[in-house]
Parts: structure tokens; C-alpha cells; sequence
């Protein structure tokens, strides 16, 4: 974020994968996705090189506060973020400040216990969650289980949306059990609308649809209404968010004096 006036830099935000500890910038936990990233002292680090203050939050925590700021949920109350791509990972804004949990874990939405996915290998260790099965790497996975081999998920959803009956069927599986998710996180949450971003987002009709059926079957009456849009922020959204948190909170304890050197 910088000065509107003369454009000089004064904060730097930035969002991260994995569990960040917001006061500190400090990575408490991350995936094997990016060996060695647990224990970064990422906020420190960025600010003794630049000489600046800066906030370090989660990436999908940002992705959302910039969908709420500047995209699908301009204007409301509440939002649930649900990003399905290489990975499945949400979050919660509420008036304008993500919902980050007493150890910031909230958010791991793809780790919910899920019927379809029983016996599905989880990037966490586990089994059984909604992110082993219906992430693009789920999908083109079950895809396989069932015998046909493609070269990726894309591949999968084009043969899909050609009307290839096997494809179908699993593409409209795992957009089902994205759908039931949404639907039980809706009946926790009561968020006012609900943003769908990720690389399966652009899966197209046939996922939406399952996404949508999914979502109103598992979710109550009062909530099951609830709209489910696409993210229109862009691919900038997880910098906006990260930027809106400067510029509305000031950056966390992590100025160029502190941290291990």
C-alpha cells in the first residue's frame, strides 16, 4: 500500500500460503507444496529488506478480503470465499475482517469429512476429505480410478462439457461434494452470498451446475437460497486484500527492527 498523494511505498502486505501467525509474519505451518516454508519468518525478512512495515496473512484469507472489497461481495455483510483449484480452501468475512480463527487455521474448508471421498487419499495425511477428491488434481484423479486416463483436468472437464458420459459423471461427482460442502458451511456460517474462485471455477456449466444442486441439497431451508456467484475481483485479488489490510489496520508488529537476523 502506498501514499495516494506522492506514491511512496510505506507498508508492504502480503498473502502467503499456509497457517500465518499475523502478529509476527511467521508461517506456522504449510504443506509440502513449498518444502521448508513452515517456520519462514517471512513478515521480518521482507521488512529488513525493504525498510518497511509489513502484514503477512494467509492467501486465501487475502483472495477473500479482496472479493469482499473489491469484487463479488462489494456492498455485504458477510462473505464465505471457497477457492477449488490445486488445492480447497475458503474463508469468512464479516463486516470487512477475515475470520482467522484462535490459532488462524480458520478457512481449511477442504478438510471436510466428505461420503463420496471415503478411502481418498488427502494432501494432509488423511483420507475421506472434500479437497482429495474434487480439487483439479481430485478430479482428474478419480477420473483415473475409474479407468480412463486423460493428460490433465482440463482434459477431463472438455471431454465432459463434449457430452463423454464417464467424464460427466465425475466431474459432476466432485462438483456435487463441493456443492455439499458449501451447503453445510452455509448452515454454520449464514453468510450473505458465497464467491467460488480457482482454477475449477472455470470448469464450466456442467460443474456449476453440480456446485449448485450440491449447495441446496445439504443446506437447510433458510439458508439454501443463498447466491452463488464467480469471483470478479481478478487475479489480483489475494494483493487487494492484502493491501486493504495495510491501509485499514496498519501493519502488524513486524517492522525492519524486529525478527531474527
Amino acid at each position: 500500500a502506498g501514499d495516494a498523494t506522492v506514491g511512496a511505498p510505506v507498508a508492504v502486505g502480503i498473502g502467503s500460503a499456509g497457517v500465518v501467525d499475523s502478529a509476527t509474519g511467521r508461517i506456522i505451518s504449510a504443506t509440502d507444496a513449498i518444502p521448508g516454508w513452515a517456520g519462514t519468518e517471512l513478515g521480518p525478512r521482507v521488512s529488513r529488506a525493504l525498510g518497511l512495515e509489513t502484514q503477512v496473512l494467509n492467501d486465501v484469507h487475502a483472495h477473500a478480503l479482496g472479493e469482499a472489497t473489491y469484487g463479488a461481495g462489494e456492498g455485504k455483510s458477510s462473505l464465505l470465499l471457497v477457492a477449488v483449484g490445486t488445492g480447497v480452501g475458503g474463508a469468512v468475512v464479516r463486516d470487512g475482517v477475515v475470520v482467522t480463527g484462535a490459532r488462524g487455521v480458520a478457512g481449511h474448508v477442504g478438510h471436510v469429512a466428505m461420503p463420496e471421498a471415503i478411502g481418498v487419499p488427502c494432501t494432509c495425511g488423511r483420507s475421506g476429505h472434500v479437497e482429495g477428491l474434487a480439487s483439479g488434481p481430485g478430479v482428474l484423479a478419480a477420473y483415473q480410478r475409474a479407468g480412463r486416463e486423460a493428460a490433465d483436468t482440463r482434459e477431463v472437464v472438455a471431454r465432459a462439457e463434449a457430452g463423454e458420459e464417464l467424464a460427466a459423471e465425475v466431474l459432476r461427482t466432485c462438483s456435487f461434494a463441493i456443492g455439499r460442502m458449501i451447503g453445510g458451511l452455509l448452515n454454520v456460517t449464514d453468510p450473505e452470498v458465497v464467491v467460488l474462485t480457482g482454477g475449477m471455477a472455470g470448469a464450466g456449466t456442467l460443474w456449476w451446475q453440480g456446485v449448485r444442486d450440491g449447495a441446496r441439497h445439504e443446506a437447510i431451508d433458510l439458508v439454501a437460497g443463498t447466491a452463488v456467484l464467480p469471483a470478479t475481483a481478478g487475479p489480483d485479488a489475494a494483493l487487494l486484500g492484502a493491501a486493504h489490510v495495510v491501509r485499514s489496520r496498519g501493519a502488524a508488529r513486524t517492522g525492519p527492527t524486529e525478527g531474527p537476523r
